[in-house]
């Protein structure tokens, strides 16, 4: 599962889920999994069993066992709902956005643009204009929607554009 893993709430729902899956889980696997130190998933662990989210056994002489509470599916079903809800409102935002440019690029008698970016926006930006019928081209004489992280902007070379 691909997560925006910068915020703590999302750590945390990773963790969750991992702790979830397999309690024999280690740190250092974890802080792979994560991209982080170990002191930044001890840190996060340890806010977990201090919440009472996540129990901690020792299973070996060095080895311990991380076991999820009830209270701690609970919480990871609430992190949960709100990373949807959060991903939802930022696909109807952008959509918008989208919307609004090509309207934009409609206007300049444009109807291709060239889409600059990666990743989920600019997947939201390719279904949006197939759905406006904008088709999309890599020419560099067309309109440009460029993504910068979760925003998007419309990019015209006046230049090209006048000598169509």
């Amino acid at each position: 599962m691909d997560h925006d893993i910068q915020s703590d709430a999302a750590r945390e729902m990773l963790l969750l889920e991992k702790i979830e899956a397999d309690p024999d889980v280690t740190q250092a696997s974890l802080a792979d999994l994560l991209g982080v130190a170990v002191g930044t998933v001890n840190w996060h662990l340890r806010r977990l069993i201090e919440k009472g989210y996540v129990k901690v056994k020792r299973a070996q002489r060095r080895k311990l066992r991380y076991i999820i509470t009830p209270e701690g599916i609970a919480f990871r079903a609430r992190l949960t709902i709100n990373y949807i809800e959060q991903s939802m409102r930022l696909y109807r935002r952008t959509r918008q956005r989208v919307l609004e440019l090509l309207t934009e690029v409609q206007k300049s008698g444009y109807r291709c643009v060239r889409i600059e970016g990666q990743g989920d926006i600019a997947e939201i930006c390719r279904l949006t204009c197939l759905e406006q019928g904008i088709a999309i081209s890599e020419d560099g004489v067309y309109p440009v929607l460029q993504i910068d992280g979760t925003k998007v902007r419309l990019e015209v070379d006046e230049k090209a554009h006048a000598g169509n």
